[in-house]
């Protein structure tokens, strides 16, 4: 650490602000209930204020470290926001979902419907992806003459883990620029931990919480199907996925090339610029835009999607931000060499650190998005002395943030309130769905890390 660039060249200082900035920001939203940004710029601020903190040091970090970071990712979570919007609209979703059906039979749509949470989760917010497909699981629970729970619990996990792991979903992407993840890899090695975990989710739904919880399926939701809405025709299958895959496709593949060919190639300079997050994103929002079917959609798309893309991902570019900024900030003191070292000599797995730093994130504030992004935030100046890759820590972070959905989430009153559980059922089906899929793929992401994958 260079003196004449460091916040703070002071242990005991660094470390005494950095546990009160993290009491203070988990207190502020526990307690007092106040917004991120605010609970997380207010104890930032105060940090600046303490004796031996250089303050232009500081306040560069926080301006570099703020703009760096959006500037890699803020027009991408904008691009991925209005996919979303398309994608809710244009009936993709319930042509996915039905997809889905086919691939595995109607017998088996708790499964149906897992698979299409890990696949829709990428893209759409978890909660807004639920109440779209909600009247299904209602109707599908019936037809079949099981409970709800055993319908909606692999679906449940399956969208929360996606949202919380894969990018180009905004909260795993943000973690991934905090950290300077690769997205191709954080997408490729992300998705096969996810989809472990989402099968999990199912297990636990169909075998152990499902049968247990006797509540059925609504009436008011019977018969409901994939019909089409007046006026709108639905798209093609192929014309449904390509939003999602193309993009998806288009990043990894400029990872493997970038790996595969020398620098300089035509092949590697033409996926380096397809593959930028930028082109595949936007590419994706044309491709969702091409299923707009009817007059009012096409002049939606215009103005109101763009709107409430932008409303949407408004959150996450101010957190993303600051959690920016708090990384530069700690970066420039002792204290995290200090943490990550205490760490290590203990003989823990460091890959433990950010799963944990998930976990408290997401169970003190409720949200998924909060806890991938501190749990990067704190780990990305520790990188170094742990000895972990970008990859590792930010799949093992995202993996901890969706342990527990419990009653202080947003996501778990919207799921517990359409399927009409009571909250200890919902803690069990749902909660317990969240707690075996996030530790099944963060075992999934150390066993990639202890063969060197990440």
């Amino acid at each position: 650490m260079d003196p004449a660039t460091a916040v703070s060249t002071s242990a005991a200082i660094s470390l005494f602000g950095f546990a009160v900035l993290i009491f203070l920001l988990l207190f502020l939203i526990a307690k007092w209930k106040w917004h991120v940004f605010f609970a997380l710029l207010v104890p930032i601020m105060l940090f600046g204020i303490l004796p031996g903190v250089q303050l232009n040091n500081f306040i560069d970090a926080f301006e570099s470290g703020f703009g760096n970071t959006l500037g890699g990712i803020g027009v991408v979570i904008v691009l991925g926001s209005i996919i979303a919007e398309a994608l809710k609209h244009t009936g993709a979703i319930q042509v996915i979902t039905g997809s889905m059906v086919n691939l595995v039979g109607s017998k088996r749509m708790p499964l149906a419907l897992t698979l299409t949470g890990f696949i829709i989760g990428i893209a759409i917010f978890s909660d807004v992806a639920y109440v779209i497909l909600n009247p299904l699981v209602h109707s599908s629970a019936r037809a079949m003459g099981v409970g709800i729970a055993v319908m909606s619990t692999g679906l449940v996990g399956a969208l929360q883990l996606t949202h919380a792991i894969v990018p180009p979903t905004p909260g795993p992407l943000a973690a991934a620029a905090i950290v300077g993840a690769d997205i191709g890899k954080t997408i490729i090695f992300g998705s096969i931990a996810c989809l472990l975990g989402s099968v999990s989710c199912w297990a636990w739904g169909v075998y152990v919480a499902g049968p247990r919880i006797k509540t059925e399926g609504s009436e008011e939701f019977a018969g409901v199907g994939f019909k089409e809405d007046e006026g709108r025709k639905l798209p093609s299958t192929l014309s449904s996925y390509m939003p999602i895959v193309i993009p998806i496709f288009l990043i990894g593949t400029q990872s493997v090339v970038s790996l595969t060919f020398a620098d300089g190639t035509l092949i590697r300079t033409i996926f380096s610029y397809l593959g930028w997050p930028v082109i595949s994103l936007s590419i994706g929002v044309w491709l969702a835009y091409r299923n707009i079917s009817n007059t009012e959609d096409r002049t939606n798309a215009r103005d109101k999607w763009v709107e409430d893309g932008l409303r949407t991902s408004a959150m996450i570019l101010v957190v993303t931000g600051l959690g920016g900024s708090l990384s530069a900030i700690l970066r420039g003191t002792p204290a995290v060499e200090f943490i990550a070292t205490a760490f290590t000599d203990y003989g823990l797995p460091t890959i433990l650190l950010p799963f944990v730093l998930g976990i408290i994130g997401n169970m003190i504030t409720g949200s998924t998005t909060v806890g991938v992004i501190t749990a990067a935030s704190l780990s990305a100046p520790m990188l170094g002395t742990l000895g972990l890759s970008p990859e590792a820590a930010m799949l093992s972070g995202a993996s901890g943030s969706v342990i527990i959905k419990y009653v202080n989430s947003s996501y778990f009153w919207i799921c517990t309130s359409l399927t009409k559980l009571s909250v200890s059922d919902a803690v069990f089906s749902y909660g317990g769905a969240t707690f075996v899929g996030g530790m099944v793929s963060f075992a999934a992401v150390c066993v990639m890390w202890v063969l060197g994958l990440i």
